[in-house]
């Protein structure tokens, strides 16, 4: 059998409820969910389980929140005896694999993101920026597309290099609309607005980004067990001044997912669990390689599946 890669899902996988059978059926996820009440000092236990979704959707809930659902899977997949060579997260879930690979505690990495959340919200004053999915067109011409907006004054970038000809554009809301028209124009399948409220991953977000180096100070950043696969770089990262570094130009680079999925296959992982809620990072993975496993797990159910799997390759 070839290497296990963890994989942490980030923003738009959340769903009131989520967790809530592992919460239930397992004492060391419980305590999970309450550290996060304790270390907020603020009922998000609460907002997890009974919502109501719009409350849930508030960046400052959504990033601790899934955060707290996949560390507190995390917790049942370990008790499994299930280890991982390589971890990666998606933009805000890469707080999730640094907690796993043992870089941050999870009550460190649930205070930042929740100040992540509030100064992403910040950065950008609502309705000014904004995010749309790009499918069909390649990366280059989308590249060159953005470099001709931001000349004539629109400010926007390419944020997440999800998959082959599925990437995300970030900036002003006028900049992210001419260069969706003009990815049109160029032969993009379609153009998806996306319900976000803020253009995150561009260059917007470095008021954030200049911010959130006071949290990312106050923090204790560790030298991790298990190498992590940034999200900057789409290589792997290990020690604490690397991880620092990443950790505040991810604000404001793209999410390089497509290079990390192939970054890890290279290094040999050809079994990825999506471990907390939804599963788009397994879509994500079979857009990138066909062939590769991939398990999400975020209920006894999922899980059940994967140990039956795993028990079957050894």
């Amino acid at each position: 059998m070839g290497k296990i890669a963890f994989l942490f899902p980030g923003q738009g996988s959340q769903s009131v409820g989520m967790g809530e059978a592992f919460r239930k059926e397992n004492a060391k996820a419980a305590e999970i969910y309450a550290k996060a009440d304790e270390r907020l000092d603020y009922p998000l236990s609460e907002v997890i389980f009974q919502g109501p979704e719009d409350r849930l959707k508030l960046t400052e809930n959504t990033q601790p929140a899934i955060l707290t659902a996949s560390i507190a899977a995390l917790q049942v997949v370990q008790e499994h005896g299930i280890t991982a060579d390589y971890t990666a997260g998606h933009s805000l879930g890469e707080y999730s694999a640094l907690v796993a690979s043992g870089a941050l505690s999870f009550e460190d990495a649930v205070y930042a993101v929740r100040k992540r959340g509030l100064y992403m919200e910040e950065a950008v004053p609502a309705g000014e920026g904004t995010m749309s999915a790009i499918l069909g067109l390649d990366h280059e011409k989308l590249q060159a597309i953005s470099e001709q907006v931001t000349a004539e004054g629109e400010s926007v970038q390419l944020a997440n290099l999800n998959a082959p000809g599925q990437i995300v554009i970030s900036g002003t809301a006028k900049g992210v609309e001419i260069a969706g028209e003009k990815a049109k124009e160029a032969g993009a399948k379609k153009v998806l607005p996306l319900n976000v409220s803020g253009p995150f991953h561009s260059r917007l977000m470095e008021p954030a980004a200049a911010k959130f180096k006071e949290v990312l100070d106050e923090v204790e950043i560790r030298d991790a067990d298990v190498p992590v696969v940034a999200n900057v770089t789409a290589d792997e990262m290990q020690n604490a001044p690397n991880i620092y570094e990443n950790l505040l130009a991810q604000l404001y680079s793209p999410v390089r997912w497509e290079e990390t999925v192939r970054k890890l296959i290279d290094l040999g992982v050809d079994t990825f669990l999506e471990i907390g809620p939804g599963k788009v990072l397994s879509g994500l993975v079979k857009r990138v390689h066909r062939r590769a496993g991939t398990y999400p797990i975020n209920d006894p159910e999922s899980l059940e599946k994967v140990l039956a799997k795993l028990k079957g390759d050894n």
